[in-house]
């Protein structure tokens, strides 16, 4: 070959990649920049729309692929070339074009990874607070932060597989470690279960007082995926982990609706003018209702005699109050104005009384005993 012939062929085969490896770093620099044009022009409101979280996704990806042609595209130039010192680009056409698939489905994977993640975004900033539920309120910011390692895992499978690793036998081990994996993370993987049920029916919402069945009660302050926080009447934090709360008979007194019947047991003489009773405590009843914030408005007190009791005429005072707190204030004052209110009267609640009967003298068992 002839020497200059040689330097010059050296010369075209360097200047064709370079100016390749140039032309497309241009064409990557001037899409980042459009792309940032674009997204300050459609950005003037201050408020990013679906269409900018899309193009500010795209705009890193974007630009990264049309470099990263750049160098292949360069690299079979040179192959292409007859120049003896290109040489040893020869022979590696296969492990390029896996590495050209593996580039691409890295950034295929960043790119749908942050498109997810933005698009969730916005549906939580714009949508979310217009659905009737907050299900999705819940669920959303979790599968946000589910959604990297899902499309990474689906990403690597697939470069594994371009290199040539049997894939199908992976997933396999992987299946039989993930036995027993599960089988260690049990009570984990338990907690995280039941959190999502309890998330997905939305019968256990933040602010509901419930109580378990030989358990805690309280105002519920949290519901997350392992456990829920609940702040009890002395103002203690309690977490319990959802497994129980699953496993557990609870009462949730907030469900559907808050309003809580409220029944006062009381009893009067057997002398007493069982009228009279009941119109001086529905009188009174009456007014605890007008007067507390606590007592429901709407509902009409009533009174029922129930049993005969060992002292006293037993009854029940039945009204309603707006929340499990206000049972308390609600029975508080009404417990004192129906004593206050008998005492004024002369009705009168009887001790427990015992009647003890004696034979008479002549009984023949009598002086036996005696």
């Amino acid at each position: 070959m002839i020497p200059g012939f040689a330097n010059d062929s050296l010369l075209s085969g360097l200047v064709g990649a370079l100016g390749i490896v140039a032309i497309m770093g241009i064409a990557a620099g001037t899409c980042h920049y459009a792309l940032y044009l674009l997204i300050r022009y459609r950005r003037r409101g201050g408020v990013a729309t679906l269409d900018i979280r899309v193009l500010r996704a795209a705009r890193g990806p974007a630009s990264l692929f049309l470099f990263i042609l750049g160098i292949f595209l360069a690299y079979f130039l040179l192959i292409q070339h007859p120049h003896p010192s290109f040489d040893f680009a020869n022979g590696h056409d296969v492990w390029v074009v896996r590495v050209w698939l593996i580039s691409v489905i890295a950034q295929a994977s960043y790119l749908g990874s942050h498109l997810i993640q933005d698009l969730i975004g916005w549906y939580l900033e714009n949508l979310s607070y217009k659905t009737a539920s907050d299900l999705d309120d819940k669920l959303m910011p979790q599968a946000r932060r589910f959604t990297p390692l899902v499309v990474y895992t689906v990403g690597a499978l697939m470069a594994l597989d371009v290199v040539g690793i049997a894939v199908t036998p992976l997933i396999a081990g992987l299946g039989i470690g993930g036995i027993a994996v599960a089988l260690a993370l049990q009570p984990t993987l338990s907690n995280l279960f039941s959190g999502t049920f309890m998330i997905s029916e939305g019968e256990l919402n933040e602010g509901d007082f419930i109580e378990l069945e030989n358990g805690p009660s309280g105002f519920v302050v949290d519901v997350s995926w392992r456990s829920t926080k609940i702040r009890d009447r002395f103002n203690n934090m309690i977490m319990i982990p959802n497994s129980k709360m699953m496993d557990s008979v609870m009462t949730n007194y907030y469900s559907r609706e808050k309003a809580m019947t409220v029944m006062v047991a009381c009893g009067v003489s057997y002398d007493s003018d069982l009228e009279r009773v009941e119109e001086v405590a529905l009188e009174e009843a009456v007014s605890v209702r007008d007067d507390l914030e606590s007592a429901i408005k709407d509902y009409d007190p009533s009174l029922l005699y129930i049993e005969f009791g060992e002292s006293n005429i037993e009854f029940l005072v039945i009204m309603q109050a707006e929340d499990r707190l206000g049972t308390f204030y609600v029975k508080h004052e009404l417990i004192k104005r129906i004593h206050s209110r008998f005492n004024r009267e002369g009705i009168e609640i009887n001790y427990p009384v015992r009647k003890l009967a004696f034979p008479p003298e002549d009984d023949p068992f009598y002086s036996m005993r005696g």
